[in-house]
């Protein structure tokens, strides 16, 4: 079967621009009332019931039936059987890719990561302590697909901020485990891991069982059950974000080979139908190159059928009246995944304010940071990197403040905070800073 992949044409010049723009950038994010419902059914029921019910839903939904938990849980000998059991080359791989998103997030806690203190003049301490998460859960995919890569990208920042534990949930539909994702947990450090999914895993790390421990924070990418899930215990325990469908923008100045930025396109459109690959140029013959390349190469791919349905329902080519419009039109995106596909991309990056991840040269594929480059692949997504930011080592850290009033100090805060405290009518706390007046 052969597949046509036509992303909407579309000029910054037209009339009609901005409807069409706003019209291809639409998605909604509502969940289905009928996923919503069996997600609250699946919560309160582990939230109750604990291991019986994580084992009866494994049972139904993985097709894994096992009459204890411990039957579910892997032990470090099993992960380090995983990671010897694969080819050299993929095991060379792994440790390579750790080693890079190790050193990484090392360099980022350095940099924001530590704890800080100073004293003023009248002797008062003021600072800040960072301290890691005792525990925390993270999510990894399983069935149609096995991500190893969202083992490293999740374990490693949460082992660098010094997390107590971390436990990976991991689908394993009829029994089939991933030598590949388990050996990835052997690298990263997973403390404990089970093949569990879905919202009853959720449940569990988020409540605890008498197997598995409640956690403090939860991350990682899932489906629709899982987001649904991760969104109603939020307040229970920290998430890192509501994901949605991925994104790619490609900024080129014409310069790149046409086929490159036609496989980048690519890369996120075979991700999932409603996943987003979007093109700004100035360039109208570069654009209509990318599409003859688009239309060569199509039939080459394997996930050619989800590739065109992306690219043809979410997909744009979009021509603007200059490079400079086209850093303008991709801040209102603020994408996923940003590739400054240029000769001098250092000349457009200080024009560029929200990207998930900023891809800088026609040698940096998006793919490259999705799995070995370092920085995290976790990210905003749905235009929420206008606000939010890669998962990161500070995600998996708690900042609290540090106040020690020295006796000179207390005599000037103490009136400050009870002419305050007088003002909003708490004649208790004004008393008590009072007290300390001489």
């Amino acid at each position: 079967m052969t597949f046509v992949a036509v992303p909407a044409r579309l000029s910054s010049a037209s009339a009609t621009f901005e409807a069409e723009f706003k019209a291809r950038l639409h998605w909604s994010a509502d969940t289905d009332a009928a996923i919503e419902q069996r997600v609250a059914d699946i919560l309160a029921d582990v939230q109750q019931r604990g291991d019986a019910a994580v084992l009866e839903y494994t049972a139904r939904f993985d097709g894994l039936t096992v009459t204890e938990m411990k039957a579910l849980e892997l032990t470090q000998a099993e992960l380090k059987a995983a990671f010897d059991s694969i080819p050299a080359d993929q095991r060379a791989a792994l440790e390579a890719a750790a080693k890079r998103v190790r050193s990484y997030h090392e360099a980022q806690k350095k940099a924001s990561g530590e704890s800080w203190t100073y004293r003023d003049e009248d002797g008062t301490l003021l600072g800040q302590k960072v301290t890691p998460l005792d525990r925390v859960g993270i999510y990894v995919p399983g069935g149609k697909a096995a991500y190893p890569s969202s083992v490293l990208m999740n374990a490693i920042p949460a082992h660098v901020a010094g997390v107590g534990e971390i436990i990976m949930v991991v689908p394993t539909p009829k029994g089939e485990k991933n030598a590949l994702v388990l050996a990835a947990a052997y690298v990263a450090g997973v403390t404990r891991a089970f093949t569990i999914g879905g919202a009853q895993a959720v449940a569990a790390l988020a409540y605890g069982t008498a197997t598995i421990p409640a956690v403090h924070k939860i991350t990682g990418p899932g489906n629709a059950y899982v987001a649904a899930a991760k969104r109603r215990v939020f307040g229970t325990v920290g998430i890192d974000m509501i994901a949605g469908p991925s994104e790619i923008l490609v900024l080129a100045d014409g310069t790149t080979p046409p086929d490159w930025v036609a496989m980048d396109l690519f890369s996120q459109a075979e991700h999932d139908e409603l996943a987003q690959s979007i093109l700004l140029c100035p360039d109208a013959a570069y654009i209509e190159q990318v599409q003859q390349s688009i239309n060569r190469l199509l039939p080459e791919m394997p996930r050619a059928e989800i590739i065109a349905k992306s690219l043809t329902g979410r997909g744009a080519l979009i021509q603007t009246r200059s490079m400079e419009e086209a850093c303008e039109i991709s801040n209102r995106i603020a994408p996923e995944h940003l590739e400054v596909s240029s000769n001098d991309p250092h000349q457009w990056e200080p024009l560029l304010k929200h990207a998930g991840a900023i891809f800088l040269g026609a040698y940096t594929s998006e793919s490259l940071g999705d799995y070995c480059a370092g920085p995290n692949h976790v990210l905003p997504t749905s235009g929420t990197a206008r606000f939010s930011s890669p998962l990161g080592v500070y995600d998996f850290q708690k900042r609290s403040s540090l106040i020690e009033v020295s006796e000179q100090g207390a005599q000037a805060l103490g009136q400050i905070a009870s002419v305050l405290a007088h003002g909003e009518g708490l004649q208790a706390h004004a008393r008590a800073a009072e007290m300390r007046l001489k």
